[in-house]
């Protein structure tokens, strides 16, 4: 495991450097990931304009402010993700914002696709679901992992699939308003306990 987080350590790029990626490869009418289609695209698009929203309007309580500046030991928060992915648009500003308030966080970003051996080591019920964020300390040995989603949202993916067989397009845009409706305060929640 450890030397398959230092490889994607190897590649690791800033917020700001996802960002720009995803920006650019939108401009030139990509996603990120080897598979191309209109949808991820749009999804691409439309997650880019989340990011850049919640950038703005995302206020981090003092709850989480207090424990995230609480943190003395040096880590590295690496996140699993693709430009497509819903949950990681509606969460990763969020973490970002909460990363900055302590220096000796060092948030880094990868690509699942270009780092299947590290996603297949922190696997959520079998599958490869993203985003998914690993903590590590000073030596890259694991403190702890989140993700793919919030507790709340995890919970209710859970219950729609035992309702419904599986997740469909009218489930996703319930999962946004939820998203939207909860301004990040269930992220935050999810890493007052991450801290601990």
């Amino acid at each position: 495991m450890k030397k398959h987080l230092e490889k994607g350590l190897e590649k690791a790029i800033s917020y700001q450097e996802y960002k720009d990626l995803v920006s650019r490869l939108i401009s030139e009418g990509k996603s990120t990931g080897q598979n191309q289609t209109d949808e991820l695209l749009n999804y691409s698009i439309l997650n880019d304009k989340r990011m850049k929203r919640l950038d703005k309007t995302i206020t981090l309580s003092q709850e989480i402010i207090s424990k995230t500046i609480a943190l003395e030991e040096p880590q590295t928060w690496l996140i699993l993700t693709e430009s497509w992915c819903g949950d990681a648009a509606q969460t990763i500003p969020i973490i970002n914002k909460i990363a900055n308030e302590n220096s000796n966080i060092n948030f880094k970003i990868v690509l699942r696709d270009e780092n299947l051996e590290l996603m297949d080591e922190f696997l959520t019920g079998g599958g490869r679901s993203i985003p998914k964020l690993v903590a590590m300390d000073k030596d890259n040995n694991v403190l702890n992992s989140w993700g793919p989603r919030p507790t709340i949202a995890t919970k209710m993916v859970e219950d729609y699939k035992v309702e419904n067989g599986s997740l469909d397009p009218q489930f996703k845009k319930i999962l946004q308003v939820w998203y939207n409706k909860d301004k990040g305060k269930s992220v935050q929640n999810d890493f007052i306990k991450f801290l601990n």
